[in-house]
């Protein structure tokens, strides 16, 4: 960090807690005043109210929260100083330790102006994956949490965990035990988890661990931050593991807007007698795999099945049986051209109907449809190239 970006530290914990602005709201002032207009906090701040509207196009309200904001810089100015002498570091969103992964995924609308964090920043920008499922999970889940934490390791991906008990917890303990590296993603702000640094000291000094919030550094751990810190999990990986989910909760509603966005999302296929929403995540998009994260076929494990020689019959038509749809095929293709649901099956040889792609491609929030005959689709150009 060089000085002038460290001299506006103060100034970016003031915008990214701004009350009653939405993340969206502040991102885009912060494109407006870093690339649009070439400029800075400081010069931002020094500007008056008239001028804020005049060469920024906010709002009289806007410019109101502004000026009551800028009170705080000084008071934030001796705060900053005091986390930077803790060993914490504020990572703003246009700086190059900002993690390309978050912002790709949260994009402009969702992306934290700031990080806090204190350990390995480097991890922010290696290959990444989240394991995530129950507080509550079985023993199996946790098993297969342990496997797919080993594989990773043995892979150099960093395992992003959100510190809670359960599978996040199996995550991280298991991707240290197999000398690997991850994240802990805190629900509540980096100062008070004082214990957390005490116990994984080692860990953080060797260049394994990274601990970072997007929260205000003295906010407590609440319900609420805990649902708010679920995307940063699933934004900061680029792939994505379900150990176990109920039909409700975190993991549930994770899935569910990972889906929504296009990601694709790793759910361990459950045993017949589980009581879990497992096998629904997968009806409604996700991907069944194993316990070595492999993909399962026709709702078995990847156990080769049994050669046996079938008696000669009666031709007929043989059944097809669909062939699962991967989302980064669609989005690489989508990004090339416009095409029809029809060209688009046929070009990932798909043995999907016209119009169930058609009904998949207006649920997925990142592609474009555009009123043509026969509809075509495209992937949204709906992030700012020069930040996000």
């Amino acid at each position: 960090m060089n000085k002038l970006q460290l001299s506006e530290t103060p100034h970016w914990i003031t915008i990214a807690h701004l009350p009653k602005w939405r993340t969206e709201q502040k991102n885009r002032l912060i494109v407006k005043i870093f690339h649009e207009r070439e400029s800075n906090f400081e010069e931002f701040f020094s500007l008056t109210q008239s001028e804020w509207i005049r060469d920024f196009g906010l709002t009289k309200k806007e410019t109101y929260s502004l000026e009551k904001a800028k009170e705080e810089i000084p008071n934030n100015s001796f705060y900053a100083e005091d986390l930077i002498s803790q060993g914490f570091e504020v990572i703003p969103i246009n700086s190059k330790e900002f993690s390309n992964t978050l912002k790709k995924n949260l994009k402009v609308k969702h992306t934290p102006p700031v990080i806090y964090a204190k350990g390995n920043k480097q991890l922010l920008l290696e290959n990444s994956i989240a394991i995530v499922g129950s507080r509550k999970a079985s023993k199996t889940s946790l098993d297969f949490t342990d496997s797919i934490a080993k594989k990773a390791s043995k892979e150099y991906k960093v395992v992003v965990s959100g510190f809670a008990k359960g599978v996040d917890r199996q995550a991280l303990d298991s991707a240290l035990k197999y000398n690997g590296q991850s994240i802990i993603v805190l629900p509540q702000g980096i100062t008070t988890f004082k214990s957390g640094f005490k116990k994984y000291y080692k860990e953080i000094v060797e260049g394994n661990l990274l601990v970072l919030s997007t929260f205000h550094p003295r906010a407590k751990w609440s319900v609420g931050l805990a649902m708010a810190r679920n995307p940063i999990i699933y934004g900061l990986a680029n792939e994505i593991y379900v150990a176990e989910s109920s039909q409700k909760g975190g993991t549930w509603e994770g899935v569910q807007d990972g889906l929504k966005k296009g990601r694709t999302i790793y759910v361990r296929y459950p045993n017949p007698k589980e009581k879990n929403a497992n096998l629904l995540l997968i009806q409604k998009g996700a991907v069944g795999v194993d316990f070595k994260g492999d993909k399962v076929i026709n709702g078995s494990y990847s156990a080769p099945e049994p050669v046996i020689e079938k008696l000669k019959e009666p031709a007929t038509t043989p059944i097809k049986k669909e062939v699962e749809l991967d989302n980064n095929s669609l989005f690489d293709l989508l990004k090339e051209n416009a095409f029809s649901s029809k060209e688009i099956i046929k070009k990932l040889q798909l043995d999907w109907s016209s119009r169930k792609m058609t009904s998949y491609l207006k649920k997925l929030e990142n592609i474009e449809v555009l009123k043509s005959k026969p509809l075509k689709f495209q992937l949204k150009n709906n992030s700012i190239k020069t930040l996000f």
